[in-house]
């Protein structure tokens, strides 16, 4: 089949739900609603949405997402005026340590900036790093970085439950803790020390990050991220040219004006209000000028480009990003789920296939969780209607080393699917059992219950 011929969707299933950020985790009020519960009903829904971000390029949305939270900043100021930073962030062994954290080699980035913690004692910046790099080596560790299982709406109703590891879990905690308290000791001598203002809401956004990836704790994750937005808008109020700080500000901006008019009505009552347009002039400013957080403010681009269906955009924006981290795994692959979705057909089919071959090669990728790349040709191959080999691509997925347990599910059930679509009912019967034996309690295991009553069919 050719590019451009008819299909039956852009990329398979889970990808039909691309509109407006508007779209995604929202209700409508009913009548007569009782206005408390319906804005507890908000809060939960908006903690969830934010924590989300509705399409992830990576995880790294996720955090910023989720630290974009909080609050409302007053009017920005303009672009123009120098650009302010945590000195150490030129620090020679802290830009080695996120050469690695931009390659997905987060062991090499975690030992670096365990020597900058080391020779800074009681200064939360490093120790703010720190946690970063700790918080997404477990959520890549776990493939919570794959933007395809926040590509629906299913992620925020449905039961996935992940397995958390408790010595992951305390060590992030405890570097959280750690560099609140390093920056409350700063605070109290200085109160406008932006520095410490900084650091310690990334701290709480990166913990709130986690909370709502991992734990799914979408309450606790919102009224933390709230409190560490009152540390962002203060550091922009006090140094309006700490770029860096434009990153949750601009997301948050996005965020908020993208949401339907009734919810925007019930927040501005709050004083939170938002603008798409300003919220993208915002985070373009960061991307083009950003000393830390630049890359960050590329994929949160990328991904508001996504959502809005402005693939070629969005595809601009990505291909920067690689261009700067050609090994980066995770920026290879959003070229290719892009090209999925804006119905590049085979062209996406053939990057998915060059992704996995290059990651082939020794050493050209530090990490590489093929699991992913072989899902996305799984959903490229059914939207062309190959069938038999979108089976494959899923069960390469499912049955990679190290693939996350949502994942692996989602990938036996999409194995199955096709495989019933191609006419293989006993194979089905086999993926469909696997993915109940990899979790009955979840909603990929009541699916495939579902489908081993009768063979799935598209229409």
């Amino acid at each position: 089949m050719q590019v451009g011929q008819p299909r039956a969707s852009k990329g398979g299933e889970g990808n039909e739900d691309k509109g407006d950020l508007a779209t995604v985790g929202w209700g409508v009020r009913r009548p007569g609603q009782k206005a408390a519960a319906c804005t507890k009903r908000v809060h939960n829904s908006f903690a969830q949405f934010l924590a989300t971000a509705g399409g992830i390029l990576q995880v790294r949305y996720r955090q910023l997402v989720v630290s974009a939270l909080l609050g409302w900043v007053g009017t920005l100021t303009a672009f123009a005026g120098a650009v302010h930073a945590n000195p150490l962030h030129n620090d020679p062994i802290v830009r080695e340590a996120y050469q690695h954290f931009y390659v997905l080699d987060y062991p090499a980035c975690v030992a670096l900036l365990e020597k900058v913690q080391a020779v800074h004692p009681g200064d939360p910046g490093p120790t703010a790093m720190l946690l970063e790099a700790r918080v997404f080596e477990e959520l890549y560790r776990q493939d919570l970085l794959d933007t395809t299982f926040y590509a629906n709406d299913g992620f925020l109703t449905g039961r996935h439950p992940t397995p958390e590891d408790p010595a992951r879990r305390d060590l992030i905690f405890s570097l959280a803790d750690q560099a609140v308290r390093e920056a409350d000791a700063r605070l109290s001598k200085n109160p406008r020390d932006v520095d410490a203002l900084y650091a310690r809401g990334w701290a709480k956004s990166l913990r709130s990050s986690y909370m709502a990836m991992v734990q799914r704790s979408f309450n606790a994750a919102f009224h933390l991220a709230l409190q560490a937005h009152s540390d962002e808008a203060k550091v922009l109020e006090i140094d309006p040219d700490y770029v860096d700080a434009k990153l949750v500000v601009g997301t948050y901006q996005y965020v908020i004006g993208a949401l339907p008019w009734g919810f925007k009505l019930l927040f501005g009552f709050a004083g939170i209000t938002g603008s798409k347009s300003r919220g993208m002039e915002t985070l373009r400013d960061d991307f083009t000028r950003g000393p830390m957080t630049s890359i960050e403010a590329g994929t949160v681009i990328a991904l508001f480009l996504r959502r809005e269906s402005q693939y070629r955009e969005a595809i601009n924006v990505v291909r920067t990003l690689e261009s700067k981290y050609p090994h980066d795994f995770l920026f290879c692959l959003e070229e290719a789920n892009l090209r999925k979705d804006a119905g590049e057909g085979m062209g996406a089919v053939t990057a998915y296939q060059t992704l996995v071959s290059d990651a082939a090669k020794p050493g050209y990728f530090p990490s590489a969780h093929l699991e992913l790349a072989y899902f996305g040709l799984g959903e490229a191959l059914r939207g062309q209607r190959h069938f038999a080999e979108a089976a494959k691509a899923y069960e390469e997925a499912a049955w990679s080393p190290g693939a996350g347990a949502e994942l692996k599910r989602r990938s036996l059930v999409a194995a199955g699917k096709a495989r019933d679509l191609n006419g293989e009912r006993s194979l089905a019967v086999k993926d469909y059992q696997a993915a109940i034996a990899n979790g009955s309690d979840t909603t990929q295991g009541d699916i495939a219950r579902k489908l081993l009553k009768s063979p799935y069919r598209e229409y």
